[in-house]
């Protein structure tokens, strides 16, 4: 019944703001774990190449704390551990990318499974131009999320790798997909922050045609 209210909601927005401004905008997904860096290399896109940056997380963050509607029913679901509906997330990127007006975006955190995918795909008739995985070792995430998250509640051994377990079980369908589909550009990591950032704008930099 709540799930049905929430989308219905969802719906409403959608019908208010119209269809998406841009028509064919360029939408890359951005993956990676739990401290694969991707956040800080985000910020390196936008500033680099005029990408906006629009992360799920944050946006249903925002919808919680407008006291709307929509996100009081969001809050009520995650309270009660349901994972909020697809169509949800979805028509919060549709008005964030309508509303911002760019026509290139990096989706970050999204979408974090195959069912996501799909409905992105059904939903917005889009699909994204590539996916940016940052591919990382669990140790090294494991050891920059240690050292940045101290004084966190979320910083323990076991939390940080239930959260590798989820990112991997949830996350690798959607990569293989793509991959099947040529659209993943895989990054190493493990890297210090320039460096990845070196093979991040040797991905977003158009190449000349090579001749066979």
């Amino acid at each position: 019944m709540l799930m049905g209210t929430v989308v219905e909601s969802a719906n409403k927005l959608q019908e208010v703001n119209g269809s998406v401004a841009v028509k064919n905008p360029t939408v890359v997904f951005v993956l990676g774990g739990p401290g694969s860096g991707k956040g800080t290399q985000c910020a390196n896109i936008v500033e680099h190449f005029g990408y906006s940056h629009l992360s799920a997380g944050d946006l249903l963050r925002a919808e919680i704390k407008s006291g709307s509607e929509n996100g009081t029913m969001i809050q009520n679901m995650i309270k009660e551990g349901k994972i909020v509906p697809s169509e949800v997330t979805i028509k919060l990127l549709q008005r964030a990318m309508q509303e911002n007006g760019n026509d290139k975006f990096l989706i970050d955190g999204f979408p974090r499974n195959e069912e996501n995918r799909a409905a992105f795909e059904e939903v917005t008739k889009i699909e994204p131009a590539f996916v940016l995985f940052f591919d990382c070792s669990e140790e090294e995430m494991e050891r920059r999320l240690l050292s940045r998250n101290q004084g966190r509640e979320d910083d323990n051994i076991e939390t940080i790798r239930k959260r590798f377990k989820v990112f991997l079980e949830s996350s690798l369908p959607v990569i293989e997909h793509y991959t099947t589909r040529g659209k993943v550009r895989k990054i190493d990591a493990g890297k210090s922050v320039e460096e990845v950032f070196e093979s991040v704008k040797a991905v977003f930099t158009p190449k000349e045609e090579k001749a066979d």
